[in-house]
């Protein structure tokens, strides 16, 4: 009887964690890609010369016409691990996200009522390594049914190069670990 409930229950949690993620309303759209010859996916080439530099903050405007792709390099001197975007026009629940640098893209309103995007996560062993030093970058604002950006919104963004705390906390966990479990096999050999 148990089994047939705990079956029940997580065909309901599927279920339900299914429509949440249903959304039927098209939002505007930010996608966050490699540009030809800059890592991961290449999507295009920069304009002109070059892309625009860019160091740990920078900011830009949604293209006029309120879509459109903006195409920048990171001149930090560093590999960036997570890409904050902050702008204040469109609500968060409105905004989707797309992007190949990171593991994760979380739209959120902060205390102030702006949105925050913020881009994270890397892993070693997938091309999802955030955007590396010199690498081109593109930030492309879609419209979808019509649903566009705000032309010109502003934007702040704010890379950061250091690991996520989480990553610090969880190695350390794994270093005491290591360790207390070492003591305890050595006193075990010398019993």
């Amino acid at each position: 009887m148990k089994i047939s409930r705990v079956s029940l229950l997580a065909v309901l949690a599927l279920l339900c964690t299914g429509l949440a993620f249903a959304d039927g309303i098209q939002d505007p759209k930010i996608i966050i890609h490699g540009v030809s010859g800059g890592g991961a996916q290449a999507l295009g080439k920069c304009p002109g010369p070059s892309c625009t530099n860019v160091g740990f903050n920078f900011e830009f405007s949604v293209p006029e016409r309120g879509k459109g792709t903006l195409f920048f390099t990171n001149a930090s001197g560093k590999n960036w691990t997570s890409l904050k975007l902050i702008e204040k026009g469109v609500p968060a629940e409105a905004v989707s996200c797309g992007q190949n640098f990171f593991l994760s893209c979380k739209v959120t309103t902060l205390k102030d009522g702006s949105v925050q995007i913020l881009l994270s996560g890397v892993h070693g062993n997938t091309p999802r390594n955030g955007i590396l030093n010199g690498q081109n970058f593109a930030i492309t604002f879609g419209c979808v049914d019509g649903n566009c950006w705000p032309g010109g919104l502003d934007f702040s963004a704010h890379a950061s190069a250091a690991p996520e705390p989480g990553t610090i906390a969880l190695m350390v966990t794994g270093v005491g670990a290591i360790i207390s479990r070492r003591k305890r096999w050595t006193k075990s050999l010398k019993a």
